[in-house]
């Protein structure tokens, strides 16, 4: 039986892009669902571990400010107004990271 190498999906690489865009655009809650589909994508269907451990790193990111987020009880109406600016430039940071290794693992498997 012949193995095809397992690609990334271009969804994947797709989320990582509209993460920090999002995140940006100060639209950071709705950014959690390409957060969740990069995660998931690539746990699921990643052969490369770096991908995988990348894309954990921009769910941890964004999963600090808004746990913080959600747990203050005087905290803004949105999460964007509520993060810290550091925080943005972590999980912007974080997607840089994701989208390299992608770029990278897209490379050494085609």
């Amino acid at each position: 039986m012949i193995r095809t190498p397992r690609r990334v999906p271009p969804s994947v690489t797709v989320s990582a892009w509209a993460v920090p865009v999002m995140v940006v655009g100060q639209f950071a809650l709705v950014a959690g669902v390409p957060v969740l589909i990069a995660l998931v994508g690539a746990l699921r269907r990643a052969p490369d571990r770096a991908v995988r451990r990348a894309a954990t790193l921009v769910a941890v990111a964004f999963a600090v400010p808004l746990t913080v987020w959600l747990a203050r009880p005087d905290g803004a109406p949105s999460l964007s107004k509520d993060m810290h600016p550091g925080f943005l430039a972590l999980i912007v940071a974080a997607s840089a990271v994701l989208l390299v290794t992608l770029h990278r693992a897209r490379r050494t498997t085609v």
